[in-house]
């Protein structure tokens, strides 16, 4: 059986080797998973998943083979799918709704089992048997206050504890937003460690070498700390059309700040023209110049712009575009100035990449960053990350 799940996985496009099915036998043999399939599921996508992005191919793939109840270890019955067609419905008044009782999370089980052992034949409107309708636990398109649904669509009652066939994982899938701790994950690809300042921290292996080579005696080594060396200037498109992507620009933002130590953030509207701000509810009394933040930091610095890009072209090629104030040069100027003093740069774009070709700002800005504009998910975010660590 195992052969062939692994089989169906690499026909899914899963990035699974030998070794890792290996070790998933491995432990099998030392039975880390019991019997229970939620607890295979776990460890073989522990043994066999490397990257979190594929955790929703699995999971699907896990559904597609191991689909129907029969595929439960230790269960011999099976479930006949037309068993469990909702060909009749109970309808229950308030008071017998009220007198049905909740059996508790291990009794349901014990009787699940007890069901499957015995029950023989289909059975529809009971309050006993696997079945269709009626008020037992087992079963679809009745109604129970504690029960485990198999098979078929619910009933509206939303009381089950179980369903079976249910996924129950988050859409972890590359193409889809992110939340901030996903965004986290593909940030650290844009690292460079390195020890500086002082010497706060032991060097455990040093300190074992020195204390060898004298004699036993103690000798303690200290060590500078790991910083990740990377330096951001992150430019933030805020208002209008970016009202609709607050939430993920929050997250992208959040991450940022946990993973980068040299970080420095700048908001601006649509386009960057020749001044940026750092604080939206002084926007207009606190205003950094463009040139001075060039001047003021490196061309070591990574630039990452986070916008849709999607305004008027006016806004991007004419003098007096911006829709906030009379601009003496065009936006496309300034974008240009930024792109020249930071080589290491790329754009994230929040809006779904089959709308770009239909935004004229949008190829606008795509030309002029020389294609260097990627969207704001994972395997977006990961492109940009490759290209920034060119």
């Amino acid at each position: 059986m195992l052969i062939d799940f692994f089989l169906h996985l690499k026909a899914r496009r899963l990035p699974v080797s030998t070794r890792e099915y290996l070790t998933l036998l491995e432990a099998m043999q030392a039975r880390l998973a019991g019997h229970s399939l939620d607890d295979f599921y776990f460890l073989a996508r522990a043994c066999l998943v490397k990257d979190e992005s594929h955790y929703d191919k699995f999971d699907q793939a896990f559904g597609e083979y191991f689909k129907g109840i029969e595929a439960l270890p230790g269960l011999e019955s099976e479930i006949p799918e037309d068993w469990l067609k909702a060909l009749a419905k109970k309808l229950l008044t308030p008071e017998e709704k009220a007198k049905l009782e909740k059996l508790g999370w291990d009794k349901l089980m014990e009787e699940l089992q007890k069901r499957l052992e015995e029950q023989k034949g289909r059975h529809e409107g009971g309050s006993k048997w696997i079945g269709t309708g009626g008020s037992s636990p087992f079963g679809n398109g009745g109604y129970h206050p504690e029960g485990i649904r198999i098979g078929g669509d619910s009933a509206g009652n939303r009381t089950a504890v179980k369903v079976w066939q249910q996924r129950e994982y988050r859409n972890l899938d590359d193409s889809v937003e992110l939340g901030t701790r996903n965004i986290k994950v593909a940030l650290r690809r844009l690292r460079r460690f390195a020890r500086e300042g002082a010497a706060e921290e032991l060097d455990l292996d040093g300190t074992i070498a020195g204390t060898a080579r004298n004699a036993g005696w103690l000798d303690l080594k200290m060590r500078p700390e790991r910083h990740n060396r990377i330096k951001v200037l992150l430019f933030l498109d805020i208002g209008g059309s970016m009202d609709d992507h607050i939430r993920i620009c929050a997250e992208m933002f959040s991450a940022c700040k946990t993973e980068f130590k040299h970080l420095e953030y700048f908001y601006f509207h649509n386009c960057v023209y020749d001044w940026v701000w750092r604080d939206n509810h002084r926007r207009h009394s606190e205003r950094f110049p463009l040139l001075d933040v060039m001047h003021k930091y490196g061309t070591d610095y990574k630039l990452i712009f986070v916008g849709d890009a999607t305004m008027s072209p006016y806004e991007i090629l004419q003098p007096g575009g911006s829709v906030e104030y009379n601009n003496a040069e065009p936006g496309a100027v300034w974008i240009k100035r930024l792109l020249d003093a930071y080589p290491s740069h790329a754009w994230l774009n929040p809006e779904p990449e089959r709308l770009w070709e239909y935004r004229q700002s949008v190829q606008i800005m795509r030309d002029i960053l020389g294609n260097r504009m990627f969207p704001l998910t994972l395997e977006g975010l990961e492109r940009a990350m490759r290209q920034l660590n060119k």
